[in-house]
């Protein structure tokens, strides 16, 4: 399936449901049991559509939950009260844009190389924004969140955070190669690696003070930030070289990172915040090990690697740690999948599992599957036996060749370990597919922000680690520290190095081939109406495929399985001709009433976009009374 046809599927048409006062707070009533592997495949086929759409419904400008956001400002969530999520953090862009990015280089689809750029344009203008961190060259690129229309948040806030300058050059570097490989390294050069130039600059100089951790609560070391910092400074340093430039404070600083980065092990497993009265048990440390997943980089343990006995150890040492602590989690045993939060100690909206760190400790396991089979064997250690014989309690210490049945066992129990996850993920979602910030550690039903960018991303990640455990490479390839090139200092050196910083004023982007005319475009239809239950919203218009002005018979019936309370969504999505010129408006219509409301004001006016490369196009409304 191609990135176009995933496309085409976020923005498709789903099963219709009724609007209910708020769907997004149903909970399927189930208890997890041994289910097939196509009950499994068949849930994240339809989840993978509605995530989709979940994530480019909080991309400004067009986002249909995005409503008042920029031109490519990734939204946290929809929800501006209880939690108020409704500003752009850095980090959580990053994170989101960098799947966009990896989607994209699949095969350099139009419509989501737009979307990157947009988002690559807004950073730019982001990145010049004066804050209470301060500006450009004062510390400003680490203030953590700012507002949707991408002027300050000047509240009270944990600020400074690190981590987005670091996770936003990674993301702007996995581009600037793509755009390199395509020949475009005039336009890298020019405009994209200065705002990449700007954020490693942050972490160098920043990388030894301070900082609050991604939950935004403790102020110190974490291990997620200074993990994220090391590859932000090793990928950067690698792009310089290809760009025919020097890093030279990359290189200085890099080897220092990896080598504080050391101090997270305490020898059994990662403390994951330094400097803190909490237990040290923090799903910071599995998301840090997946965001910082280098393919072919094997089982190392210095950059702790998912496959690393480190890591390995420290996903059972997290994930023990929620067993007896949730409800839901009574009576599972040792080593099958339960819900995971961030930490034992969290008390936030009353202290839940969260849908992102459940499925972080499932892609760590696919990532370590990968490995595994591409380096053609595993071994367990003395630090990675327990995490083993949980699964496995027949393992001992010893390196596994993939052509022995020790190497088939472990791996199939590691592989439906981590589709275990999946399924806890799947039992609280609701039938819907919404995905919320956190479920109830008593019931399972949803709780704090409604469609979280970051939950939709995850569960996208960790399904694309899913699909590349799966199919893993026919040969066996030859490793390296590709990214983390970094060689460990004997003795670590607190250091800081600073500069250069440059604002970017403009990018002007290469236009796209256009290899042919654009015939038909997906044109998706919006609209924020409030309705009861019976009541359902139509589209109707002037043209055959629109009805041509015909509400009882030919009005099409938008979809609500996206509405809720915060966001009363209605869509569809129509196939017109380029270039096409229509009028258009909107009705409601009662399951048995007879009646038709039309919605108030003049005839709304559309035009196709015809442009190479317009595959999709967007119509934002709200219901006019």
């Amino acid at each position: 399936m191609t990135r176009r046809q995933f496309l085409t599927i976020a923005i498709g048409v789903l099963t219709t449901v009724s609007a209910l006062s708020d769907p997004a707070q149903l909970v399927i009533p189930a208890i997890i049991t041994p289910q097939t592997t196509n009950l499994l495949e068949s849930w994240l086929a339809q989840e993978t559509s509605y995530a989709l759409d979940g994530v480019f419904n909080n991309i400004g400008p067009n986002g249909a939950k995005a409503t008042g956001a920029g031109s490519g400002i990734v939204i946290a969530s929809p929800s501006q009260s209880n939690p108020d999520y409704y500003y752009t953090w850095t980090r959580d862009a990053a994170l989101t844009i960098q799947y966009l990015v990896d989607s994209f280089a699949v095969d350099y689809d139009p419509a989501l190389q737009r979307i990157i750029e947009d988002y690559i344009d807004s950073q730019a203008h982001l990145q010049a924004v004066s804050n209470p961190s301060g500006n450009l060259s004062s510390g400003g690129l680490g203030e953590p969140k700012l507002r949707v229309d991408g002027s300050a948040y000047r509240g009270s806030w944990g600020r400074p955070q690190s981590d987005g300058p670091a996770l936003r050059a990674t993301t702007l570097i996995s581009y600037a190669n793509l755009m390199i490989d395509i020949g475009h390294l005039s336009t890298v050069e020019s405009s994209v690696w200065p705002i990449i130039q700007n954020d490693l600059s942050y972490v160098t100089e920043f990388w030894n003070s301070s900082t609050f951790d991604l939950w935004e609560e403790l102020r110190g070391s974490s291990f997620f930030t200074t993990t994220v910092q090391h590859q932000a400074l090793s990928k950067g340093a690698a792009l310089a070289q290809r760009l025919g430039k020097t890093c030279s404070n990359c290189q200085s600083q890099a080897p220092q990172v990896l080598c504080f980065l050391q101090t997270y092990w305490t020898g059994s497993s990662i403390l994951a915040n330094l400097y803190s009265d909490r237990s040290g048990k923090d799903a910071n440390s599995i998301l840090g090990i997946i965001h910082t997943f280098d393919p072919n980089a094997g089982c190392d343990g210095e950059t702790f690697q998912p496959c690393s006995d480190r890591a390995l150890a420290s996903h059972k040492e997290v994930v023990d740690s929620f067993r007896s602590l949730y409800q839901i989690n009574a009576d599972i045993p040792q080593g099958q999948a339960v819900a995971v939060g961030r930490y034992p100690e969290d008390v936030y909206q009353g202290g839940h599992p969260w849908y992102l760190c459940t499925l972080a400790a499932a892609e760590q396991l696919y990532d370590a599957l990968y490995q595994w089979e591409s380096l053609g064997s595993l071994t367990v250690t003395n630090i990675s036996l327990a995490f083993f014989q949980d699964l496995y309690p027949s393992a001992t210490v010893g390196a596994y060749a993939k052509d022995t049945s020790t190497f088939a066992s472990i791996t199939a129990a590691v592989r439906d370990y981590a589709d275990g996850f999946l399924r806890v993920v799947q039992k609280y979602t609701p039938p819907n597919g919404a995905l919320a910030e956190q479920f109830s550690r008593y019931n399972g039903s949803a709780i704090s922000a409604q469609d979280l960018t970051w939950s939709y991303t995850s569960f996208l990640t960790a399904i694309q680690a899913r699909r590349r455990a799966l199919n893993p490479p026919t040969s066996q390839i030859q490793h390296s520290l590709s990214n983390t090139t970094t060689t460990l200092p004997q003795v670590c050196t607190p250091s800081s190095a600073r500069g250069p910083y440059r604002p970017v004023k403009r990018i002007k982007w290469p236009s796209p081939e256009c290899l042919s005319p654009r015939r038909t475009v997906a044109v998706r239809f919006n609209i924020m109406a409030t309705t009861v239950i019976g009541e359902d919203i139509f589209l109707v218009g002037s043209i055959p495929a629109l009805g041509e002005w015909d509400a009882w018979r030919q009005a099409l019936k938008l979809e609500a399985n996206e509405y809720s309370s915060i966001t009363p969504l209605w869509y569809g999505t129509v196939m017109l001709d380029a270039g096409e010129e229509f009028e258009y408006k909107f009705i409601r219509k009662k399951v048995g009433d007879g009646k038709v409301m039309w919605e108030e004001g003049q005839n709304r006016a559309f035009v196709v976009p015809n442009e190479c490369g317009a595959a999709n196009a967007t119509i934002n409304a709200v219901w006019r009374w």
